[in-house]
């Protein structure tokens, strides 16, 4: 297992990270030493173990065939409904041998499907009983209360918007810091509906994509718990709050489970596709305005381009080669103001050979993350519902939290990369 320059770089990109935050924390005399230095063994070990352990090797390729089956079956019910356009048999003779891609056609039902898999999985205690375990190792290994550790573990599968329902009885309760780590930890993860999309978007350029999906929403986590605790550290001697884990999410029957994942799976699809629509018109209008600037290289300036040239240092410093590092830093430019979706989907739209295998997995975790500007005006909407008492409080720290939330997926990049490319691959 080849380890090199490139690794060492990562090393120092992750010191980098934390030394952003660190640098606008509200309180940086109170550095939380030891969970940097845990938290960042726990994402080293946790990618160790998923990758290197060869019964959790077997448990992740099991999760991989088992997207792929999920994958197969939603087109199913998606060909019954839109034919040809859902991949159907074609009615008239295409240039193509193959259906088109069509987001609305090929990956958005998947995340319908998840959702109402998702919500039997915790009527059925299986998804409630995941997200104990990883509520109780971040309140053990972390320090967190237990309302904070249940909501940063129900990120890793529910999402940003569904996690704080879990302990909607003790929002009231959360300390700033608690609620600026929920806020920061829902940006740095995916929810389960999305992580089937994206991996099925990866499946033909990236080998175990769906592993890869997984680990990183999971290993992010603590990423995200660390950056948010660099920020704002929690006062001393404060105690989080504990949490009644029977009085979190429930349903009646396994029929009303599916029903209403169903219903809000349906919102999740139409919340992102309105987000796709308008924010790629936006940068699209943005894009109109520029063009009319002398062309840069000899080509038109675009946002992405822009954000690119800012974000390729920050991309190189994560271990990412010169060579691919403009094209890491303008995907990560996409996914912060066109959403992560469009990352992904021009991640997977690279041909194998346009940049490196490590390039491409190590980017496949930076993009795994909700931290994007359409993300947060969906965090905002939902917290202020479920918290008007707190809304003066949830919009300052909302926005405040997009830059660890940010961070924290190209921290769990430079943990990945900091490790040789054979254990992982």
């Amino acid at each position: 297992m080849a380890f090199g320059p490139d690794n060492l770089r990562s090393l120092a990109g992750i010191l980098l990270i934390i030394g952003i935050c660190w640098a606008v924390s509200e309180h940086r005399a109170r550095f939380p030493w030891r969970l940097a230095i845990g938290a960042t063994a726990l994402q080293a070990g946790l990618v160790v173990v998923m990758f290197g352990v060869p019964f959790a090797r077997a448990m992740l390729q099991g999760m991989s065939d088992a997207v792929d089956n999920l994958a197969a079956a939603t087109a199913t019910g998606v060909e019954f409904v839109f034919g040809y356009l859902g991949g159907g048999d074609q009615p008239y003779a295409m240039k193509a041998t193959s259906p088109p891609f069509l987001i609305a056609f090929q990956v958005l039902p998947i995340i319908l499907v998840i959702s109402a898999l998702s919500a039997l999985l915790w009527h059925w205690r299986i998804l409630k009983w995941l997200t104990r375990g990883f509520g109780f190792v971040f309140e053990k290994t972390m320090g967190l209360g237990g309302a904070s550790a249940l909501a940063a573990a129900s990120n890793i599968f529910l999402g940003m918007v569904e996690s704080p329902i879990l302990i909607r009885g003790y929002l009231s309760k959360l300390t700033r810091s608690e609620m600026f780590l929920m806020m920061t930890v829902g940006l740095a993860t995916i929810a389960g509906s999305t992580m089937v999309a994206y991996a099925t978007i990866l499946a033909a350029v990236l080998p175990h994509a769906a592993a890869h999906v997984l680990a990183a929403s999971i290993i992010s986590a603590p990423a995200g718990i660390l950056l948010a605790r660099v920020m704002i550290p929690e006062l001393p001697g404060v105690i989080g709050s504990d949490v009644d884990y029977a009085s979190t999410l429930s349903y009646e029957s396994s029929m009303d489970a599916l029903t209403r994942g169903i219903s809000d799976g349906l919102n999740i699809v139409a919340n992102v596709a309105a987000t796709l629509i308008v924010f790629v018109a936006l940068v699209a209008l943005v894009n109109l305005m520029l063009a009319g600037l002398p062309h840069w290289g000899g080509e038109a300036i675009t946002l992405e381009r822009v954000l690119g040239l800012i974000l390729k240092p920050l991309a190189w410093a994560m271990g990412i080669s010169w060579k691919d590092a403009g094209e890491a830093g303008r995907l990560l430019g996409v996914k912060s103001v066109l959403t992560e979706f469009v990352g992904f989907v021009q991640l997977g739209g690279l041909p194998q050979g346009a940049i490196e295998e490590r390039t491409r997995i190590m980017m496949t975790y930076a993009l795994c993350g909700f931290a994007n500007v359409g993300s947060v005006g969906i965090m905002i909407s939902g917290l202020t519902v479920l918290m008007p008492d707190r809304r003066k409080e949830v919009l300052e720290l909302a926005w405040k939290s997009f830059l660890p939330g940010f961070l924290a997926t190209c921290m769990t990049a430079a943990v990945v990369g900091a490790l040789p490319i054979g254990l992982y691959r």
